[in-house]
């Protein structure tokens, strides 16, 4: 899990930064220690590009109404905080805990993308 500080410093780097920040309206955050499947929800694009697409939305919320099930988001990030990533070798991390994509149990993504 990616911790406070490093986020901080990260996230002091990038021109969006509120896009990897995981705390808008209706963002769900379960204990990932008490669910007993864990879901990477992928999309492969910005932030900004997947939020709007009402079937990631949708998945999200359905696959977070189940009491065993926790599912976080992850989106591609923009060319800034890739480079970052790959400078610090940071894996990439889901918005909602920070956590890795390699510690959830499923890592669900979409085919279909505006761009």
């Amino acid at each position: 899990m990616l911790n406070r500080e490093t986020l901080e410093e990260i996230l002091s780097q990038v021109r969006k930064p509120a896009r990897y920040i995981g705390n808008e309206w209706n963002a769900v955050k379960k204990d990932l220690t008490k669910a007993s499947v864990k879901f990477a929800l992928s999309f492969p694009d910005l932030y900004e590009i997947g939020m709007s697409h009402l079937g990631y939305k949708l998945i999200y919320h359905l696959l977070n109404e189940r009491e065993d099930t926790a599912c976080e988001r992850v989106f591609m990030p923009d060319v800034d905080l890739l480079e970052i990533l790959k400078i610090r070798d940071i894996p990439l991390f889901s918005l909602e805990s920070k956590e890795e994509l390699r510690k959830f149990d499923i890592l669900g993504f979409t085919l279909a993308y505006e761009l």
